[in-house]
């Protein structure tokens, strides 16, 4: 062990950087779909071994002095997030005639910008870099930061965080609950990277038994939270989820709107199985009509004729407004009620739009030069302004989220602060059978676990499914089924509601690392030769 860790320490130029690399990429396996966690305590172990060797003449400036450790972190962040988002670029081949030319710009650029982050964790990190277990610390809480970061700056995008990698299956989630993603990311980097101990005498039982005592209350926790029974008041509603399964060469073709409307409409109308009581929520996925349904009081006719008294679509749609002539329209991407008189009830729409995909960055400037945005629509839409919960039947609050609104924890512990089910309708069919599906699911999961509030999902294609307010997938649809499932859905008295404790202990946690390797720093530089 002593030798390898020598090479590794010892590893300068090209080979630092692609050993850097390998250890990211190889840490995406710990993540959905491949769940694979035992290779955090690879890869991670290589990223302390080669910070240790990332060093800097004494006399070099400060920028100078990190830069070594900046590149092993934007290596590692390269692979890391190259291996997690290459399916990013899929979206770009539905319509490959006009988009097929950005292909190495999605696929390549996503993960060279997201890298910087990962570049500043390590840089963070060697700020305060010393032996034994300080150094795991400082990776910590440079790496918590960073994740914390990647949540808002530039409208944010966490995907595939760190943390998810200690939650392959419900058991392993419910820690979340305490001490939110922001905790779960430095707990996760810290355990992962304990190995590199294995090296060194100093710390060795320290450090190995305190990963074990953190796993065994990471799993304990989980056990007991899920062997508990269901608390008093639950209640339950029952909800259709409809995946039409929609190929995207159809989605926006005019002369396919009566046929995806139809085919809804069929998925829908079907009677319950015997013993199944009928639905009282029909979930339709994003954008799942084909046109605007407000231009088409025929469309709302026949949605009221389908439902009964007691009964509510939701379905995402695009939503307008103005005329158009004296006021310019505006869309957005929208979940719309819809009752039993077919009418128009309630709607929320979408307040964190995708850029590039819902609208497109400075558009004046490049529209001039044919740009427009690539997955959305037809259309460039708006953010909304205010998400509120949509009252369903029997008195059920529900806050809807579309697409990827679900992979921000925060934006989702807030907004839910008064609802009693989460909605997420989403259109996975651009990603095909790729990871994408399966990390966006899985995000949504660990969503319930840290609101304890229930889960009901419905993608065009993806996944579709029920997830309860503890993680577990009660039931679901495979990616590409043209199907629906009718499910009974435990809605808890109250979810856990806890929207600035959870943040606050991650927080605590990050900054508690961020001391212990300050103290292990300054003990070691005031420690006698």
């Amino acid at each position: 062990m002593e030798r390898l860790t020598g090479r590794i320490i010892l590893l300068w130029g090209w080979r630092r950087a692609v050993t850097a690399f390998l250890a990211g990429a190889l840490a995406v396996l710990a993540q959905a779909p491949y769940d694979f966690f035992a290779v955090g305590f690879v890869s991670f172990p290589i990223l302390v071994w080669l910070l240790d060797g990332a060093t800097a003449p004494a006399m070099s400036g400060v920028l100078r002095r990190f830069r070594p450790a900046f590149a092993v972190g934007w290596w590692f962040g390269f692979g890391y997030f190259l291996a997690g988002l290459w399916w990013i670029g899929s979206a770009l081949l539905v319509e490959a005639d006009s988009f097929a030319w950005a292909l190495p710009f999605a696929v390549l650029g996503v993960p060279v910008m997201l890298a910087f982050f990962y570049g500043f964790a390590t840089a963070l990190a060697r700020l305060l870099w010393s032996d034994g277990i300080g150094r795991i610390a400082a990776l910590a809480f440079g790496f918590g930061i960073a994740e914390w970061l990647r949540t808002f700056l530039f409208t944010g995008f966490p995907w595939n965080a760190i943390g998810y990698a200690a939650m392959p299956v419900p058991a392993l989630m419910q820690s979340v609950s305490v001490v939110g993603l922001v905790g779960m990311n430095a707990l996760a980097v810290f355990v992962f990277a304990m190995p590199a101990l294995l090296s060194d005498s100093r710390h060795r039982r320290l450090g190995l038994v305190l990963a074990a005592i953190l796993c065994v209350l990471h799993a304990g926790f989980g056990w007991y939270r899920l062997s508990r029974p269901a608390g008093e008041g639950e209640r339950k509603l029952t909800v259709r989820i409809v995946q039409p399964a929609v190929d995207m060469s159809r989605k926006w073709n005019p002369a396919e709107e009566a046929k995806v409307f139809d085919d809804l409409m069929r998925l829908s109308a079907e009677a319950p199985a015997e013993g199944h009581a009928k639905p009282q929520l029909i979930l339709w996925p994003e954008t799942s009509v084909p046109f605007l349904l407000t231009d088409r009081p025929d469309a709302l006719a026949a949605i009221g004729a389908m439902l009964t008294e007691g009964q509510m679509l939701l379905a995402g749609a695009v939503r307008s407004e103005g005329d158009g002539k004296q006021t310019a329209t505006i869309y957005y991407n929208s979940v719309v009620a819809i009752d039993a008189g077919g009418e128009i009830v309630n709607a929320v729409d979408k307040i964190h739009l995708v850029p590039f995909g819902e609208y497109l960055p400075f558009s004046n400037l490049l529209d001039r030069i044919g740009l427009k945005q690539i997955v959305a629509g037809p259309m460039d839409f708006e953010p909304g302004t205010l998400r509120k919960p949509i009252d369903l039947p029997g008195g059920i609050l529900a806050t809807p989220f579309i697409c990827y609104e679900i992979i921000f924890p925060q934006l989702v512990a807030i907004d839910v602060a008064t609802s009693d089910i989460i909605v997420n309708v989403t259109n996975d069919a651009w990603f095909g059978n790729t990871p994408g599906p399966y990390q966006h699911f899985r995000q949504a999961q660990v969503r319930a676990v840290e609101t304890g509030l229930p889960v009901v999902r419905a993608a065009n294609t993806g996944i579709s499914g029920a997830i309860d307010h503890q993680g577990r997938v009660i039931d679901a649809l495979a990616i590409d089924a043209h199907a629906y499932f009718d499910v009974d859905l435990p809605v808890p008295a109250g979810g856990s509601r806890r929207v600035l404790p959870y943040g606050m202990i991650g927080l605590a946690i990050v900054g508690l690392f961020g001391l212990i390797s300050a103290a292990a720093m300054a003990v070691r530089r005031v420690k006698p030769n």
